[in-house]
């Protein structure tokens, strides 16, 4: 028997409503493509009665695939009740598509395709063998798939020396619509141009905008305190990357803001993982805190900045996600905090002093290895504070 029903389930951009396209384009049948949002409506028994005509529709054509995109916006796990009658619009949809499911017969040959990015929200009952039974994980592209997806974006482009095999490699943790951004992104860069065709140097410039905003083009209002202050947070962020994590490469360091509210940024190239290791994520909390330590080392404890706002988020969801979703930590211990449920509230206290223990000691950590490299630091520091922008080479050199 074939199965009636295959659910796609992935990160967002990568590609799972193309995918349903695309079997519904070789498949030469009728394709239906509607959201999950187009069954939700104000008046009970509406979006019961459109998945009920749906189907009807299907089966009068005989074959067909259906495709049902975000189909959390119906298929999310029924309450018991106790939200009152709040939910019985959405409850009746999804009793609706779950009879129609089991409802028609094998010989109909309809296929429902469904794509959501929160499979954990699903109700059981729609997981279920006979409904849908096939769950196919559409992950982000590994490093051949996105050379594959690169060229493939760059075909009816002009493009000249460019090395797709090393741009694939830069791209860890890219999706397929954030490669395709990418290469649009260098496109309208070289059309700004008025360059004939796309180079290596359009697309390292996208790749910032991409990850990081625009540069802004005014920058005469900065003091040349605050450059400096900048220089030597984002000096301190790229050292301590160089020192502790040498596998994930440092590309570039700049001290130009950008319009998303930046004053500078480091742009790492991490390791191709699946997982990571309790040391990396260790280093990769004082990574983050590279930047503060380094100010304080400089300016003393009461100059600090605001400046470290983003890196002090990043390092609390490492910690907090280290102690309470991968069981590494002493409070909780191999318990993840929220399977706990409704107990999850009364635990907050012990693990947040385990996290605040955690990052501080990392923290000495960070300010012991910033002043054992101060030579290095003062050298990446002054150099940035001169040039804006350093790369990796230049990077190395400074260093050592």
């Amino acid at each position: 028997k074939m199965p009636k029903g295959v659910i796609l389930y992935g990160d967002p951009g990568t590609g799972k409503t193309l995918l349903a396209k695309a079997v519904a384009g070789e498949a030469g049948v009728p394709f239906y493509a509607l959201s999950g949002s187009d069954f939700v409506q104000v008046y009970v028994g509406v979006g019961a009665a459109r998945v009920r005509n749906l189907f009807k529709k299907a089966k009068s054509h005989g074959k067909a695939v259906i495709f049902i995109d975000e189909i959390d916006a119906i298929g999310k796990a029924r309450s018991n009740g106790k939200n009152g009658s709040s939910n019985d619009e959405k409850d009746q949809t999804l009793n609706a598509l779950l009879t129609e499911m089991s409802g028609f017969g094998q010989e109909e040959g309809i296929i429902v395709i469904a794509a959501t990015n929160r499979l954990d929200m699903l109700d059981k009952a729609l997981l279920r063998p006979g409904r849908f039974d096939r769950h196919i994980q559409v992950a982000l592209p590994d490093v051949n798939a996105r050379e594959k997806i690169l060229s493939l974006h760059l075909k009816n482009k002009p493009h000249e020396n460019i090395d797709i095999k090393d741009i694939a490699k830069k791209t860890i943790y890219f999706s397929g619509a954030k490669l395709e951004s990418l290469i649009n992104e260098s496109a309208i860069l070289a059309a700004k141009d008025n360059s004939n065709s796309i180079t290596s140097a359009h697309i390292e410039s996208a790749y910032s905008i991409t990850l990081a905003g625009h540069e802004k083009k005014e920058r005469s209002y900065l003091k040349d305190e605050d450059k400096l202050l900048t220089s030597y947070h984002e000096a301190g962020h790229g050292l301590v990357s160089m020192l502790l994590l040498p596998k994930d490469k440092v590309s570039k360091i700049t001290i130009i803001p950008t319009t998303n509210g930046a004053g500078g940024y480091t742009l790492t190239i991490p390791e191709d993982k699946n997982y990571h290791r309790i040391d990396y994520l260790k280093n990769k909390i004082k990574v983050s805190l590279g930047g503060r330590a380094a100010e304080e080392i400089i300016f003393g404890k009461d100059k600090v900045s605001t400046g470290a706002e983003g890196d002090i988020s990043q390092t609390t969801d490492i910690a907090l996600k280290m102690i309470t979703e991968y069981g590494m930590g002493e409070t909780l211990g191999l318990i993840k905090l929220s399977s706990v449920g409704s107990l999850y509230s009364s635990y907050g206290n012990p693990v947040i002093d385990e996290c605040k223990k955690l990052v501080d000691q990392l923290y000495e950590e960070t300010l012991e290895l910033l002043r054992e490299n101060r030579d290095s630091l003062d050298k990446i520091a002054l150099e940035l504070l001169e040039k804006e922008s350093l790369y990796e080479d230049e990077l190395n050199k400074l260093a050592i």
